[in-house]
């Protein structure tokens, strides 16, 4: 099918190279967009040793440290910078993935312009407060927003958890827009013997990965917890602990888990090596709107132990893909990983259900879904 091709501006404050979970999937979405034809500007901080020009598909603005995430930042407000570009290079739809000061200013000249707007809810910030120590802002935070996503024409979530739970705050006009994997990047057969004997594991022992940001809005003290229970009660078991990935808890965690080991932040093939030569992923967060790491431990063909919301609850199916548990139930989230570490031949078969189910998810639908909700939101009367 013949599709328009569209003029697309993207506004964010983060974008590869840099490694989160919003960067990642707005890299996969511009690169398909893109190769549907589409024509591309994008909107970003500078990011360090940044050395690309302005140009028609590029506009860099200053940005700040955004505190407790090294190598992030929030992007300057930049209202008249934009109305002077859109005046001039006026696109048929803004999509915005961050709510910051960058995607604030974004917002409001696309309104002042009669730009259609596509917000993207894609880091749940509300929760966020509460694990730095910000509780109060809570109800802040969600009342902003509200009042941001509402003022576009639609917003995009990436799981039907995630769309129940603000329409329950009353966040209107959302639009599911799931994730996809890289089945060729990510999958078993880069499972790799010489990295596991550099984790001191030989083929039969159990090497317990964790994929992610080392901070406190990933629950990692219940990974602590449930690796130290496993311990106990499977003293027969050989168990290593590797975590990949960085940030401010690194240091706590490290003489807390003296014996673990500490990998860092991998790209590419490298972190498609360490997520195929694990065998359990155990995932405790409960503030992802998706968790990108899920689909990929799954494409590796890892047992996957995470609480039954977002990418998890749509992806898994407990005991057939994967284990799940009640958001918050700390004892069976620790009980299922014990149940696959103790059945060798359900480890196995779930490991091997769980390849099958995420090969499947690529992103090429995905991309072709973003395209027609992008369509559909400048065809729409405001």
């Amino acid at each position: 099918m013949n599709v328009t091709s569209l003029h697309i501006a993207l506004v964010s404050e983060t974008f590869p190279p840099e490694v989160n979970g919003v960067a990642n999937t707005l890299g996969r979405l511009c690169q398909g967009l893109r190769e549907r034809g589409h024509r591309l500007q994008l909107v970003r901080p500078r990011q360090a040793d940044d050395t690309a020009p302005n140009d028609d598909q590029l506009l860099l603005t200053r940005g700040w440290p955004l505190p407790g995430y090294a190598g992030l930042q929030w992007g300057q407000s930049s209202l008249h910078k934009l109305l002077r570009r859109w005046q001039r290079n006026r696109p048929d739809v803004l999509y915005i993935a961050t709510e910051g000061p960058l995607g604030l200013s974004a917002l409001r000249a696309a309104r002042r312009l009669g730009i259609p707007v596509v917000s993207g809810f894609h880091t749940n910030f509300q929760q966020y407060s509460d694990h730095y120590g910000f509780g109060l802002l809570t109800r802040l935070l969600t009342g902003y927003l509200r009042w941001f996503h509402n003022r576009s024409r639609l917003t995009l979530v990436p799981s039907p958890s995630q769309r129940l739970e603000l329409q329950r705050r009353g966040f209107e006009r959302l639009e599911l827009l799931a994730r996809g994997v890289d089945g060729q990047l990510f999958h078993p057969a880069r499972r790799s013997a010489a990295l596991r004997a550099e984790w001191g594991l030989c083929e039969d022992e159990i090497a317990v990965l964790h994929v992610g940001r080392l901070a406190a809005e990933k629950n990692l003290q219940l990974l602590t917890r449930a690796f130290r229970q496993l311990q106990r009660d499977l003293p027969q078991q050989r168990l290593r602990l590797v975590l990949v990935g960085d940030g401010p808890l690194r240091a706590q965690l490290q003489a807390e888990l003296p014996e673990a080991l500490f990998c860092g932040v991998q790209r590419g093939e490298a972190l498609a090596a360490h997520y195929a030569s694990g065998d359990l992923f155990l995932f405790p967060s409960l503030s992802e709107t998706f968790g990108n790491v899920v689909l990929e431990a799954l494409a590796s063909g890892l047992a996957v132990v995470a609480f039954d919301q977002a990418a998890a609850a749509q992806h898994i199916r407990h005991g057939h893909n994967g284990a799940l548990a009640t958001p918050g139930d700390e004892v069976a989230f620790i009980e299922s990983a014990r149940w696959l570490l103790e059945d060798p031949e359900s480890l196995r078969r779930v490991r091997l259900n769980a390849r099958q189910h995420a090969g499947k998810q690529g992103w090429p639908a995905i991309v072709e879904r973003f395209e027609s909700l992008l369509h559909a939101a400048r065809d729409t009367q405001a």
